[in-house]
């Protein structure tokens, strides 16, 4: 039996250019030393997340997938925080070489920061 509750549904996810351009071009930062997180106003009350992990900062395709299931994740349990919210991570370089524990304790911050921002504005 599947916990639907902690699925990644389409509604949640920037899914064309013109979404990422749309938070790109005037964004809320959130920065540490792990990533870097984009954030607009969405067009919904439902939050939706976009992901840009480059092959520059990191290499490995294996390192980028486990930065990208660890981002996702977090997003999840943290949907109800950012509600509304269009959001674009990127990990900064040597983020792959941290423990998941510290990469979710800085995301939760990430998330808690922007939406503190964006939601009292």
């Amino acid at each position: 039996m599947r916990d639907w509750d902690n699925t990644f549904p389409e509604n949640n996810r920037l899914l064309a250019a013109s979404d990422y351009k749309k938070v790109f071009a005037k964004p809320v930062r959130s920065t540490d030393k792990y990533f870097t997180v984009l954030a607009t106003a969405g067009s919904s009350n439902e939050p939706r997340l976009g992901l840009a992990i480059s092959k520059k900062n990191t290499r490995l395709a294996t390192d980028r997938n486990r930065l990208k299931r660890i981002i996702r994740e977090s997003f999840r349990h943290h949907k109800q925080i950012v509600g509304g919210l269009d959001l674009v991570v990127m990990a900064k370089f040597g983020a792959a070489k941290v423990d998941n524990a510290k990469l979710y304790e800085s995301l939760s911050t990430h998330w808690k920061n922007l939406s503190n921002q964006l939601h009292d504005s």
